[in-house]
């Protein structure tokens, strides 16, 4: 095949064999994230070079078969029609499992060629493969590679030309394990090795009884860490460049619109002892780029590199598999803790991320869990710096609070929904030090995602909210639902507009109830209602196209219906 003719070249591989990786080695810098036409199934597109040729490389979704069993299976399944030459990336310490995909791509009928990954991790586990055995075997070039450190990048690139379609011809599921326990038989020998010491580790990790107290430790770490980065950031960088360059050109612009005008209060703000104070003034270009920049960004930042560290390092479905008791009892599996772990970083791709359980009754409970009891690090933030001023135990009162409904409430939706959890079905690769490129290319492309998603929603909500006020709308509504804020949460009236841009962003809804003089049985409360009573936008419209309208309605109906009781509860039991 002529590089020339290559235009679309498929990444297809099962989960966790390095495909990221290798994408990450075969990219510039410059990628673009995109759903699949009439989906939210991510997918990652770059550029490549092979010779004179720039073809398009598609990293896609991991599947384990061309049988599809969820959302991102069938969107591989319909990727792959669009493709010239298809990489298929294989897991070398894991052959025999990743082998069955492999096949199923031959018989396709779509050149191939095999990037035999992890290669040097099969000396360290005693695997010897013979390469030109396998070859002959599948009928495609096979490179081996090494996606963290580049190993075998460049002869796999100068193969691609060699990509061929083999005339497999489709058999049934026996018979490919059949042909692939042949295969592995002529090829494959294993000899035997010393533990090393990420080895041990990986064994202790997995056990109950050592995995969980490891487990908690690491997300008690995990979180002290983004907390110290984010914190670090904000009163280090953001807030003293928009204290030294941002605030100097503001209050020039202020005196030319007028300070109490329409203008200057849907700009600006309202200025707070004759300045403008970017958490209170909620002017558009004041706390509007203030919060998501300032105050959400360098959390953001942090979490996700956490996150990457974690992902990278192969942690994660460890984790999956210790916690699958608990979440059988939820009406999930183990797997669900991933969106919700994502969620706390943004709900937006934990929203995503429900695709990838198996039935519509599973993504309900995790949806309606996420939404209810499942903070972003941006709110968090924001209830750790507003509430936690009153002390630490009102903080731990509202996340125990949080934390008891997530319990309940999927304790009742497994009972109520009709139906049961399936069992969890994931790999678990070998951990890996992260590469430091491939992780922070995954941090950039996930901090782009969030600013391009974020910013203009919160630059809408605090213009819609600021219009809402000028034109008395906000005063109306506050009447109209005096009794549920006075007398079942004990709230003023003055709370309503943060819950009405709640909606928007939340974390911004939570620190509009600083300025609000409330008492702390007041924060607590507020705090904790704004968490359950409905999803941010952008979530929303996330959990629409993945529920569909029906459910996201029943949704709704649950969290409003919590928030409710909740709120009230709390009224009642504190003091």
């Amino acid at each position: 095949m002529k590089t020339q003719d290559i235009k679309k070249i498929l990444l297809m591989g099962n989960p966790n064999v390095g495909k990221s990786a290798i994408f990450s080695r075969l990219t510039g810098a410059k990628v673009v994230i995109s759903n699949y036409p009439g989906t939210t199934v991510e997918f990652t597109q770059g550029l490549m070079k092979i010779g004179d040729a720039r073809p398009m490389i598609i990293d896609v979704p991991g599947t384990y078969t061309l049988d599809p069993t969820n959302k991102a299976e069938e969107v591989a399944l319909q990727m792959l029609s669009g493709g010239d030459v298809v990489i298929n990336v294989i897991d070398a310490t894991n052959l025999e499992r990743n082998l069955y995909l492999t096949l199923q791509l031959l018989e396709h009928n779509v050149p191939v060629v095999v990037a035999l990954n992890v290669w040097d991790e099969t000396a360290h586990k005693g695997i010897h493969i013979d390469v030109e055995r396998l070859e002959k075997h599948l009928g495609v070039p096979v490179a081996t590679t090494c996606g963290l450190t580049g190993e075998g990048i460049k002869e796999m690139v100068e193969r691609i030309s060699e990509a061929k379609a083999p005339k497999f011809h489709k058999h049934s599921d026996s018979h490919r394990w059949q042909r692939i326990g042949e295969i592995i038989e002529d090829v494959q020998k294993l000899t035997h090795h010393h533990h090393t010491l990420l080895q041990r580790l990986e064994d202790i990790s997995i056990q109950p009884l050592s995995g969980l107290p490891l487990a908690a430790g690491v997300i008690f770490c995990a979180f002290w860490v983004v907390r110290f980065i984010g914190e670090g950031l904000i009163n280090y960088v953001f807030e003293p460049l928009f204290d030294k360059l941002w605030l100097p050109l503001i209050m020039k612009v202020s005196p030319f619109l007028g300070s109490g005008t329409f203008l200057h209060n849907i700009l600006i703000g309202k200025l707070v002892d004759g300045t403008v104070d970017f958490k209170q003034s909620f002017g558009l270009f004041t706390t509007g780029l203030f919060v998501p920049i300032a105050m959400v960004l360098p959390y953001i930042v942090s979490f996700y590199l956490i996150l990457g560290l974690l992902e990278d390092f192969g942690y994660l479905p460890r984790l999956a598999v210790l916690v699958d008791n608990l979440m059988h009892r939820l009406g999930l599996h183990g797997y669900a803790i991933i969106p919700m772990i994502l969620g706390l970083g943004c709900n937006v791709p934990g929203a995503m991320a429900i695709r990838l359980l198996e039935g519509r009754r599973e993504r309900f409970i995790a949806a309606t869990l996420m939404a209810v009891a499942v903070p972003c690090m941006a709110q968090i933030a924001m209830i750790v710096g507003v509430v936690g001023e009153r002390g630490g135990r009102y903080v731990l009162i509202v996340f125990a609070t949080l934390f008891i409904v997530f319990i309940l409430k999927g304790l009742i939706l497994n009972k109520v929904l009709k139906g049961a959890s399936p069992e969890i079905l994931t790999e678990i690769p070998p951990y890996r030090i992260p590469q430091p490129r491939a992780v922070f290319k995954k941090l950039w492309m996930r901090i782009y995602g969030f600013v391009r998603e974020a910013l203009p929603l919160v630059l809408a909500g605090i213009l819609f909210v600021n219009i809402l006020y000028a034109l008395g709308v906000i005063d109306f509504m506050a009447k109209i639902f005096a009794p549920l804020m006075t007398k079942l949460w004990g709230l003023p009236q003055e709370a309503v507009a943060a819950l009405i841009i709640g909606f928007l962003r939340k974390d911004v809804a939570v620190g509009m109830l600083a300025p609000l003089d409330l008492t702390t049985k007041q924060l607590v409360i507020g705090s904790t209602v704004l968490s359950i009573y409905f999803p941010c936008i952008a979530t929303f419209v996330i959990f629409v196209k993945e529920l569909g309208i029906k459910d996201m309605l029943k949704a709704a109906l649950i969290m409003i219906g919590v928030a409710t009781v909740v709120g009230s509860v709390l009224n009642l039991i504190l003091t």
